[in-house]
């Protein structure tokens, strides 16, 4: 069983930036793909940001093209997700989350099976 585990959430205002990172307990052929979500209170969660291991081109969602950047250290399990021109409505508890597609897409599609505890960002205005 694949561990992940979230940090770098935190609270900042409008406009602001951080640095959320994920590491994984170990790495597994059979959960190639590797993706970031969110969920704020009352809303369904959503992909944020998803690609395979290893992948230089992650898909991101609309909402986040542009401000924020998804990118991964193999040789240390881990994948960032840099977001920048933070907005209110980015206030959410954001997860990593991996899982397989034998296809190797790592789409919105892809199930992702495996999620860690999460960490909090909370943006002001």
């Amino acid at each position: 069983q694949v561990q992940l585990v979230e940090s770098g959430g935190g609270a900042v205002q409008a406009g602001g930036s951080l640095r959320l990172s994920c590491v994984a307990s170990v790495y597994t052929y059979s959960l190639n793909c590797i993706g970031w979500f969110r969920q704020a209170p009352e809303k369904q969660r959503e992909a944020v940001a998803s690609a395979a291991r290893g992948s230089t081109s992650p898909l991101y969602a609309d909402f986040v093209k542009g401000r924020f950047t998804f990118s991964q250290d193999t040789d240390k399990n881990t994948v960032y997700l840099q977001m920048n021109s933070l907005k209110p409505e980015d206030t959410a508890m954001y997860y990593c989350a991996v899982g397989y597609d034998g296809r190797g897409r790592c789409d919105w599609t892809t199930a992702f099976t495996n999620m860690g505890q999460g960490t909090q960002v909370t943006v002001s205005s």
